[in-house]
């Protein structure tokens, strides 16, 4: 058995979810000093600290890095030449589709006015809109907006999906769904009561979701953004928001963290969580579980999976 020797951060839980693996050798590393080791075979980066912490890779001889979210944009600028580098697909699909339906359904509820009110001893009754019965576009059908398909079966929904290209694919449960291409994006916003923002952060998806795509939603459609805060004109989307003609949840925001004093904040009809759509219990022991398969594909001599970024072998 070929022996390894892999580096993990001191990210909580994670070397105790990962444990023993025979055949390898775990080092502590946060890329904030010199190479624990000559070579290390998987390099897992912290999961907090962005993608400039992976220059620290350029004072290491690495077979491959493991990041740790689904999202990969900009890590090229960082990562050195020639250096795989495994996205996090499989890790945060179930977290961001959850805290995706939560937002959904708390906007569409009242759940932060309640809270509100509760906060004041309020007892208020007004009729709502519900999620059941509402026609719902989920743009982008990777694995999350798949999650979030599945997650919304029992709500007695009509989903429509939207992606890059029109074609037909399989949703979480292997049944053949149409899925429409970003040539009718507008079309299919202007037929979605609530919009499902689940894309990843491309050059073609940056400001997808811009003033002409905002008009083009019928007026009270909820946009929930689980996807990267750029996908989604800011300005255009406070203005929206402040004429009260669009309502909004947002796990994501452009900028992050988002500074106290912007506009967003003040807007009406939208409710902002930090960025935590991954970051749940759910996410520890699927990130070692993949560790522990990457490990497997290594000793094995075959290909890791979630190339996104290089050539397997290294260049």
């Amino acid at each position: 058995m070929t022996h390894l020797t892999v580096s993990l951060p001191s990210d909580a839980g994670l070397a105790e979810a990962v444990g023993e693996v025979s055949g390898v050798t775990f080092v502590p590393w946060d890329l904030d000093g010199p190479s624990p080791a000559e070579r290390l075979d998987i390099v897992v980066p912290p999961y907090w600290g962005g993608n400039r912490q992976l220059a620290a890779l350029a004072r290491a001889d690495v077979r491959l890095v493991q990041w740790q979210s689904i999202g990969f944009n900009g890590v090229e600028k960082y990562v050195p030449a020639g250096v795989p580098l495994a996205n996090a697909a499989t890790v945060h699909e179930t977290s961001t589709a959850e805290l995706a339906l939560g937002l959904a359904l708390a906007a569409q509820r009242g759940i932060p006015e309640f809270v509100r009110q509760g906060d004041r001893r309020e007892w208020v009754t007004p009729t709502l809109p519900s999620l059941a019965g509402r026609r719902v576009l989920i743009v982008g059908y990777g694995g999350v907006g798949k999650a979030i398909e599945a997650r919304l079966a029992g709500f007695e929904v009509h989903v429509e999906r939207l992606a890059r290209t029109t074609r037909v694919d399989r949703d979480s449960s292997g049944t053949a769904v149409p899925v429409r291409g970003f040539d009718e994006l507008h079309d299919a916003l202007a037929d979605a009561e609530v919009v499902f923002l689940a894309v990843p952060l491309t050059a073609e998806t940056t400001a997808l979701i811009d003033s002409s795509a905002l008009a083009a939603m019928p007026d009270g459609a909820l946009l929930v953004n689980v996807a990267r805060g750029p996908v989604v004109d800011t300005d255009a989307l406070v203005a929206e928001l402040t004429a009260g003609r669009l309502r909004a949840a947002l796990d994501v925001t452009d900028p992050e963290p988002l500074p106290g004093e912007h506009p967003l904040w003040a807007c009406p009809n939208l409710l902002i969580t930090p960025h935590v759509g991954g970051d749940s219990s759910a996410m520890m022991p699927r990130m070692a579980a993949l560790i522990h398969r990457q490990i497997a594909h290594l000793q094995r001599g075959e290909t890791p999976e979630n190339l996104v970024l290089g050539t397997w072998p290294a260049a």
